[in-house]
Order: structure tokens, then C-alpha cells, then sequence
């Protein structure tokens, strides 16, 4: 048997896994859509009773957002079973300064979330700048960040990603706005989402796994599947989405597998 196959280059057979991990763009839906396999895949992890949570580096989307639009495109995931960037970068906030304060550059599923965690948004000498996506960046909202940056508040974006993509093609995203407020702070933000390894370890005490028996799935080498491996799990790469197959030599790191699309993975469940 192969790679291609689903199946270790070496050979050798894991741990039984007992929680998956999987993104969502590039292995689940494409531009709204799901991809084939999908909801045989979800379907499985139901069937085997095995624990799951859905990822996203998007931090636009609440969790009942994400659900409908999954929804829309035939995948049923409830909202318990979706973890995004937003939520990460909100926990992370709240371990660090309990009840503290942040100005916050992002929508809805980034305010939400850091609403929830019990933190005050304002403009006035806060703890964190916290940058996260938005189709509608302001220039004024850039500035003000810029000023609190300067003024002593600590910086923190929810994911590296430089461009998001549309119907019309890519748009400039959190990573390219950061390395904007960089240039002009001379900060660099702490960025909580993938390849952060803290992303999939929050997700992980969500549904209370432990990483020799986790999977991830994804679709990026340089997210995924690196953050994967610095968790400790193993790892699928999916070809359906970011990575081709001929990139995956280029990297000084492996997945545990590659496989054509998440249809491949639903035997592995």
C-alpha cells in the first residue's frame, strides 16, 4: 500500500485514534462547497463515536455562523464541534490577563468571542491590540492600533494568514495587515492561531484529547501539518486544498500520510 492510499510511508501502524482534528477550507468545503467525501467523513466520526472538533484560522465567523454556512453546503457540524482562531486568541487572553481590557480590530466572531471571556473593549489604555479578519479593514482603526501599540499595549493577531480569498480573487488579510502595523510599530504581534501549536492544544482540552491518540487533517504544510507535528498528533495531508503534491519535498518535515482528499480518510476513522 501507499501514500496515496492513505497509509504511512513506513509502514507502521499508530496508536487507535480516538480524536480528529480537521481544518475546514481546503478539506472539508472549497468556496462553499463540500468537497466529496466530506459528509461521509463527519458522518463516520458520528458513527464511531469519536470526538472532533472542526478548525478554522477565519476569525470573521462565530461558531453558529460556521454551522450555518456548513449547513448551507450539505455538512451538518454543531456549533460545540467548531473551534476557530477567534476563540483561541480569546482564551489565550483570558489566561494571560483575567477580566482585561482590549481594543479589537475584527467582526463578529472575534469581538464575540472576546466579549465572552469577560474582557472590556475600548480605546483607553488597553491590556491588547488584537487584530483578526475583516473584509472592511479601516484606516482608522489601523491608526488607532497603531497609537496603543506604541502606547504600551501588548500585541496579538489571531492568525499569520497575508490573504484570504473571494469570488473575486485574494484579499489582503490578517498577516498582511500586521506586518503593516510592524513596519510602523516596530512590534510584532504574538500570533495564537495555526501554525501555532497553542491553537490545536486549546482545541484538544476542548474535547478533552490527548495527543498520541489525535489526529489532525489539512490542507497547508506550513500550518497544518507543521503544527501538527509540533503538538504531537498525527498527521493527514489533504490535496484538495492549499498544498500540491510536488510541494511536500520541499518541506525539512513529513505528515504521518498524504492522501488525494478527505474521502481517503474516511476509512481511517
Amino acid at each position: 500500500m501507499t501514500e496515496e492510499q492513505g497509509v504511512p510511508a513506513d509502514g507502521r501502524d499508530g496508536p487507535e485514534i480516538e480524536c480528529w482534528l480537521t481544518d475546514m477550507d481546503g478539506v472539508l468545503v472549497h468556496e462553499g462547497h463540500a468537497l466529496p467525501g466530506a459528509a461521509d467523513f463527519l458522518q463516520r466520526l458520528v458513527d464511531r463515536e469519536r470526538r472532533f472538533l472542526v478548525l478554522t484560522n477565519n476569525s470573521m465567523f462565530t461558531p453558529r455562523d460556521l454551522r450555518a454556512r456548513l449547513a448551507a453546503s450539505g455538512l451538518h457540524v454543531p456549533e460545540e464541534n467548531i473551534w476557530t482562531s477567534a476563540l483561541a486568541t480569546a482564551q489565550f487572553l483570558a489566561q494571560q490577563v483575567p477580566g482585561g481590557s482590549a481594543y479589537v480590530v475584527g467582526e463578529a466572531g472575534l469581538t464575540t468571542a472576546v466579549h465572552e471571556v469577560g474582557y472590556t473593549m475600548t480605546t483607553s489604555s488597553p491590556d491588547y491590540v488584537v487584530l483578526g479578519e475583516t473584509r472592511t479593514y479601516s484606516f482608522t482603526a489601523i491608526t488607532t492600533a497603531i497609537r496603543l501599540i506604541e502606547g504600551g499595549a501588548r500585541f496579538i493577531a489571531t492568525n499569520p494568514d497575508p490573504t484570504g480569498p473571494s469570488a473575486e480573487g485574494p484579499l489582503p488579510a490578517t498577516g498582511a495587515v500586521a506586518a503593516l502595523i510592524t513596519r510602523a510599530t516596530r512590534r510584532e504581534p504574538y500570533v495564537v492561531g495555526k501554525p501555532n501549536p497553542m491553537m490545536f492544544r486549546s482545541a484538544m482540552n476542548r474535547i478533552e484529547a490527548h495527543s498520541e491518540t489525535t489526529a489532525m487533517v489539512g490542507d497547508r504544510m506550513d500550518t497544518d501539518v507543521v503544527a501538527g507535528i509540533e503538538a504531537g498528533l498525527q498527521t493527514t495531508l489533504v490535496l484538495t486544498g492549499s498544498t500540491r503534491r510536488e510541494e511536500v519535498e520541499d518541506y525539512p518535515f513529513r505528515p504521518t500520510r498524504v492522501c488525494e482528499s478527505i474521502a481517503d480518510v474516511v476509512d481511517l476513522v
